[in-house]
């Protein structure tokens, strides 16, 4: 079939990267069927929002992207995908005429069907959905040289604020030979970070086993001979398997980058959260020098003390989330005392978000939104010379930098180069093993035109970090 001949699609991605892995396997499905992607939505057939439905401010950012893509056109067809279609499906169909068709998130491959029957509704076309290629093989949406693997759908945590156990179910892990063979197929491609992602991958294979599997799935990747980093993205402290980190030890394409959302540190408020699921955690667990934890903020200071002594490179991420039911000055003040105690190297906040069908709806005492902005911008604030401070020991260092693209200067301003009066110097964008895609700083890296090591895209180059701006690092190559 030529391709003008094909159906277009331009699918508009929203919500967290597990929510854009499933934009990509729906860009596989339909590309194998023929449909044709695009870049200009003007120039499509079908347009898809791939919702999400975490927290309120999400809903409302995805509602509003179908509302103005029926606004500037009137004529195409819209389906509105993912978390939020999963879980209001029937309350949007009333509410939201300006899409065409919706579709959860419990099979990816019925898109084929769906965009169809969506685009020629008299047909009567039945369309099977066609075998798309190895999950290895799908379109990225991500950064260059880097690709999110998800090892597994759903959770079983129950944590009493979250609602994504209401939209993708229990927990189910994927085998570990069909992931060793997805990263096997996108390091062929060429791929160099593969960034391990579920909604807890400590908690991987627990629905199979008595205890995480995650530490057998990275032996396996480990088997793979290619140059590559391996990232690390939620882990649940109380999930947190100690054996990875004998794994890290030998192999240094593990990279010692950890993302652990504590969300609090005060233990009326983590149980009131139901994530003080491991009160009873002997010293075995992390630390053998201490009897028994007191509270969850000992629990959790001594799993970094843990991590940070067998991998003194460690960097460690995490997330507050601030104004939960009942939160008080003084469980406040116990987060400001872990915050500055923990020492995080980078660190997201949340207010909370009050969500229909969760165990938290119904709580009494709830914060002001006020008040919790105000906390949350209070625990920011102290991060920033945290982290400043805690990027400042990658000066001077040599470190390997995935490069993302070169700088380019905004319209209208000259292209920036380093600091040689004859401009042959050119700046790129990348990211260290301390930053993680989109969420944490960036790298900017100076490079001589005419040098033997002229950094590519997609590619990691070898770089000595000069100094620390702000969060963000420049190296030279």
């Amino acid at each position: 079939m030529d391709r003008k001949e094909k159906n277009r699609y331009f699918i508009d991605p929203f919500g967290c990267v597990k929510n854009q892995v499933d934009a990509e396997n729906m860009m596989a499905h339909l590309n194998k069927a023929g449909w044709a992607s695009v870049t200009d939505a003007n120039s499509a057939d079908l347009i898809i929002v791939n919702s999400c439905g975490f927290i309120e401010s999400a809903k409302q950012e995805s509602i509003n992207a179908v509302m103005e893509w029926r606004k500037h056109y009137p004529e195409k067809k819209i389906i509105l995908t993912g978390c939020l279609s999963q879980r209001y499906a029937n309350d949007l169909k009333k509410i939201l005429p300006e899409a065409n068709a919706f579709m959860g998130v419990e099979d990816i491959s019925q898109i084929v069907k769906m965009a169809a029957n969506t685009v020629s509704p008299d047909s009567n076309t039945d369309t099977q959905p066609a075998a798309a290629d190895n999950t290895g093989e799908r379109p990225l949406l991500s950064l260059p040289g880097s690709a999110y693997v998800k090892i597994s759908e759903g959770c079983n945590n129950r944590c009493s604020y979250c609602a994504i156990p209401l939209i993708r179910g229990n927990l189910v892990s994927r085998a570990i030979d069909d992931i060793a063979e997805e990263c096997r197929a996108l390091l062929k491609r060429g791929i160099i970070e593969l960034n391990i992602i579920g909604q807890d991958i400590g908690a991987y294979g627990m629905d199979m086993a008595k205890e995480s599997q995650l530490p057998d799935l990275l032996n396996e990747i480990s088997k793979l001979e290619e140059n590559f980093w391996v990232r690390l993205l939620y882990i649940h402290p109380d999930h947190f398997p100690l054996k990875i980190l004998d794994l890290m030890e030998r192999d240094k394409r593990f990279l010692p980058y950890f993302d652990i959302p504590f969300q609090h540190a005060s233990e009326k408020i983590l149980t009131a959260m139901n994530r003080n699921n491991a009160s009873s955690l002997r010293a075995a667990d992390y630390r053998l020098d201490v009897p028994l934890y007191e509270t969850p903020s000992d629990r959790y200071l001594s799993l970094l003390e843990t991590i940070r002594t067998r991998l003194p490179n460690a960097v460690i991420r995490s997330t507050f989330l601030l104004g939960f039911p009942g939160e008080t000055e003084e469980d406040f003040a116990a987060l400001l005392d872990f915050q500055k105690k923990a020492n995080l190297d980078w660190l997201g906040c949340f207010a909370y978000s009050r969500e229909d069908g969760t165990a938290s709806y119904s709580m009494k005492d709830r914060v002001p939104m006020k008040t919790a902005c105000l906390r949350k911008e209070k625990i920011e604030e102290k991060q920033i010379t945290i982290t400043e401070k805690n990027m400042e020991r990658f000066a001077g260092g040599e470190f390997d930098v995935l490069i993302e693209e070169r700088f380019a200067a905004p319209e209208g301003e000259a292209e920036p180069t380093g600091d040689t009066d004859d401009g042959e110097e050119t700046l790129w964008l990348g990211r260290l093993y301390c930053q993680a895609p989109d969420i944490d700083g960036a790298t900017v890296i100076i490079s001589d035109q005419h040098s033997k090591n002229i950094p590519q895209t997609g590619k990691l180059v070898r770089c000595n970090v000069i100094t620390r701006r702000g969060f963000d690092l420049e190296a030279r190559v």
